[in-house]
């Protein structure tokens, strides 16, 4: 079995981190799209695993909550009737929490968008926290019960709600 060399592997990842995409880099450094993406996963999984392990008893003070919306394999609207409600077909969210004063991630969690994946981000982010914390999300309501049910008290939480559109008592500027 071929084996990448330490210096190989770096530069793979130097292509990557530098935004080329996956074939890009298999050509640029000589190697078959297999062997990145071989690559990205195991790199990837003891990222995920050190990760895991190393945030924990974080001090943070402002924590803040959301989404970013992507799909995988298609959009939600051009899934086939047999892959709907497949998790890894359609929409897919990734729910974030980012300390607001150091910037850092303490916890991610990849998934649908609704309760039961609010409940599973808003306990994982628990377990990394040693003190009380702001919390504040979107509106979204799956939140709510999330945040009650694992924090309860414990938790100086805030929904931040954006409204937009023209705003009232518009006035003329001089």
């Amino acid at each position: 079995m071929n084996r990448l060399t330490t210096q190989k592997r770096a530069h793979i990842l130097a292509f990557l981190v530098e935004g080329n995409s996956m074939r890009a880099t298999s050509c640029m450094a000589d190697v078959s799209i297999n062997t990145v993406t071989k690559l990205l996963v195991d790199v990837g999984t003891v990222c995920a695993e050190y990760q895991d392990k190393t945030l924990r008893g974080l001090t943070c003070q402002r924590i803040q909550c959301d989404k970013i919306w992507s799909f995988c394999y298609a959009k939600e609207k051009n899934i086939a009737p047999e892959n709907k409600g497949i998790l890894g077909y359609g929409d897919v969210y990734t729910w974030t929490a980012i300390c607001a004063d150091s910037k850092l991630v303490p916890s991610y969690l990849v998934g649908r968008r609704d309760a039961a994946f609010a409940k599973l981000f808003i306990d994982d982010l628990a377990t990394r926290l040693a003190n009380r914390v702001q919390l504040t999300t979107d509106g979204r309501k799956a939140y709510l019960q999330a945040v009650e049910d694992t924090f309860g008290s414990n938790v100086d939480y805030a929904m931040l709600v954006k409204l937009y559109g023209e705003p009232q008592g518009k006035q003329t500027e001089l």
